[in-house]
């Protein structure tokens, strides 16, 4: 692609060199550098990306994009100095791919807990109404039917918009993703047009990324800050964070709660290991989930459905037909007569629903064995909790 359709709406501090150069990659790691690569030098929380500057260089790199210029600068190449190396990154990504994400109707899901599950589920929902449709999730990506390995929960700018690419080549209507605070705090998602962004809830984790909690919020707020005015913006009524994301949000406003007063309301009329008979709105529904969390979750699919202009029951006819997200309050159960539970709970307070979710099911009489893993390299304030 030219350059000068690259730069389109980036912001260009200085800029020094030949103009007119055809590109052939975006490359933010120098290891992948090569002939006519556009390099940009982005600071991460690891390593820093003008560090590698002349590595790519050497490496063919035509184009450096960064916030710093080296001491000498070679006349080859063409130098463009930015003030926010990362978000420009999303936004060549964008550019370099044919901003895909203006061609289909993007919705992103952010918070602590439950992302997975109704990204995962608002894809199931619209490929059951007959569209085709791509995900991003901690588990998988899909294009349509098209299973790809997942390495982040939310992916670099350069491959979100290569397989978003894809996506339209395939003829995906929809894509449904998880943004991940880092991805937020990242910029990861910069350049992408969104059509709806909901928001789950706000707990413990992260904070070895973050630090503290009210940066943790700060980024996710950031997303929702940055959608525009003709997405919808869809919170939790029952967080108290909820109404903290609508707050200078352009988008248009809509709340979603499992306890109270609503614009989308959800109420559990019963549950049992087989699953819950829900009341979603006026409608009543039987789903194979179990779990306050998991009402809460179908809710909120279900009011994202709507929003994206579903109707209302064919989403509910659907949503009666759905297992739950592998890994998810996942039930197995043995030809002894035992019940396992399988959940990705790593949080403390996404522990506790399970249990106590578990112990309304269960009989008096029933034991429950709790085993709890944590990763070694993540978090550790969050274990003692």
């Amino acid at each position: 692609m030219e350059l000068s359709k690259l730069l389109k709406g980036i912001e260009i501090l200085s800029f020094s060199g030949e103009k007119n150069r055809e590109i052939v990659s975006i490359v933010f790691d120098s290891r992948t550098v090569t002939e006519n690569s556009l390099f940009v030098a982005v600071r991460g929380s690891k390593s820093d990306g003008h560090d590698f500057i002349r590595k790519a260089v050497e490496s063919g790199a035509s184009v450096i994009i960064c916030e710093k210029l080296p001491e000498i600068t070679s006349p080859d190449v063409t130098w463009i100095l930015t003030g926010d190396s990362a978000r420009v990154l999303g936004q060549v990504s964008s550019n370099f791919f044919g901003n895909p994400s203006s061609s289909l109707k993007l919705t992103g899901v952010t918070g602590t807990n439950g992302k997975t599950t109704i990204a995962t589920l608002l894809f199931r929902v619209f490929s059951g109404l007959g569209y085709k449709c791509g995900l991003f999730s901690t588990v998988c990506n899909y294009i349509v039917d098209k299973e790809m390995e997942a390495t982040h929960t939310t992916p670099d700018p350069v491959q979100l918009n290569r397989v978003m690419s894809e996506m339209v080549k395939a003829g995906c209507d929809y894509a449904f993703m998880e943004v991940s605070s880092n991805a937020s705090d990242q910029k990861r998602v910069a350049g992408l047009k969104f059509t709806g962004g909901i928001f789950t809830n706000l707990t413990h984790d992260h904070l070895d990324y973050h630090l503290t909690f009210n940066r943790y919020l700060a980024a996710k707020k950031s997303w929702f800050d940055s959608l525009p005015e003709t997405a919808f913006a869809l919170v939790n009524a029952d967080d108290k964070n909820g109404i903290v994301m609508l707050q200078n949000c352009k988008a248009r406003h809509y709340t979603f709660s499992v306890r109270g007063m609503a614009d989308f309301r959800c109420g559990i009329i019963e549950q049992s290991f087989q699953g819950m008979n829900l009341r979603i709105m006026s409608e009543e529904v039987w789903t194979k989930f179990i779990g306050d969390f998991n009402a809460s979750n179908l809710l909120a699919v279900h009011s994202a459905a709507v929003l994206l202009g579903a109707d209302n029951r064919e989403v509910l006819t659907i949503l009666s037909e759905l297992d739950s997200v592998p890994g998810r309050l996942e039930v197995i159960r043995s030809p002894g007569g035992i019940t396992g539970i399988v959940d990705y709970a790593h949080t403390p307070d996404a522990l506790l629903n399970v249990i106590s979710t578990l112990n309304k099911i269960r009989k008096t009489d029933d034991s429950l064995i709790t085993v709890v893993g944590a990763g070694g390299d993540r978090d550790r304030t969050k274990r003692p909790k």
